[in-house]
């Protein structure tokens, strides 16, 4: 199989013809969303995407409880069986590698106003897409990306996972422009996180991250590739980074829901170490997919 940048492999020979709309499962082309929605007005909403493979929730647990945190600081209240939900949403949708987008919005009111009514009924969407999983394959499979730094102009709670993503859409086209894959966020010096994926790197042998905080969201592969380092004994350590500390890296990577863990090899036209996907890269790609294989076999 030739090296590709993960996520490139995206099915898209499938429609995805059913989505589920405020409790009902509709036709795409049939659901219809009030103009006053204030997730369309304002942006006054949250979401995830949830990988599911073989029809099966990829750390579905971790992904409700981070859209609780958000609905939670948003002060939405809402209460769904989203496991039945979403599960029922991959059947209908022929099942097998899908991610699921799921948004819920504070509402509509029927005007526009900043104010809200805190009785409002939230409007919740959800959708499929289909994925490449990656389980079945080895590290020579991903192709490394390259990427560029650019000012974090964000607002300052990023651990809310908010639909407002135009600073992240931004940068993200000024990374294409730069012809790069991915665009990584620096702010008061310090490296945050990519417009979408959280990152990585790796110096003699310790695997380094960004702290968590609100600067950042805390992402669920990102925290999945910790609990795999300390169980296979790979020392790891959540710190400060800065832009000097990144470019004399002997590793880069990047991680997110629906792209796993992928290696960076140039940033701002600079070629990481020795421009090759490093070996401490591969033993995670590895352990990563061993852990989605587990799961997939009932092993996890």
């Amino acid at each position: 199989m030739d090296a590709r940048p993960f996520g490139s492999g995206i099915c898209r020979y499938r429609n995805m013809e059913t989505v589920y709309l405020n409790d009902k499962f509709v036709a795409a082309d049939q659901a219809q969303v009030s103009v006053f929605d204030r997730g369309f007005l304002f942006g006054d909403s949250v979401y995830e995407v949830i990988p599911f493979y073989q029809g099966q929730g990829f750390r579905l647990d971790e992904h409700l409880a981070r859209l609780e945190h958000s609905l939670r600081g948003i002060q939405i209240s809402i209460a769904r069986d989203w496991k039945a939900i979403l599960t029922e949403l991959v059947a209908k949708n022929g099942g097998g590698n899908l991610s699921v987008y799921l948004q819920i919005s504070r509402g509509s009111s029927g005007q526009r106003s900043h104010a809200y009514d805190e009785q409002m009924q939230p409007t919740v969407f959800a959708c499929c897409n289909p994925i490449r999983d990656i389980y079945d394959e080895g590290p020579d499979s991903i192709a490394g990306i390259s990427a560029i730094v650019t000012a974090d102009l964000r607002w300052h709670r990023c651990d809310i996972k908010a639909t407002g993503l135009l600073p992240n859409i931004l940068v993200m086209q000024q990374a294409r422009q730069a012809g790069a894959t991915e665009a990584l966020m620096i702010r008061d010096g310090l490296l945050t996180e990519g417009a979408s994926c959280n990152l990585f790197m790796v110096d003699k042998g310790v695997i380094y991250t960004p702290k968590r905080s609100s600067e950042i969201l805390g992402g669920t592969t990102r925290e999945l590739i910790l609990e795999l380092a300390a169980v296979n004994g790979i020392p790891t350590q959540e710190v400060d980074i800065d832009y000097d500390h990144l470019m004399n890296a002997d590793e880069v990577w990047i991680s997110s829901s629906t792209r796993a863990v992928v290696p960076v090899i140039k940033i701002d036209d600079q070629l990481i170490a020795d421009g090759k996907k490093g070996p401490l890269w591969a033993r995670m790609f590895e352990l990563f997919t061993r852990y989605q294989r587990d799961l997939m076999q009932g092993g996890v």
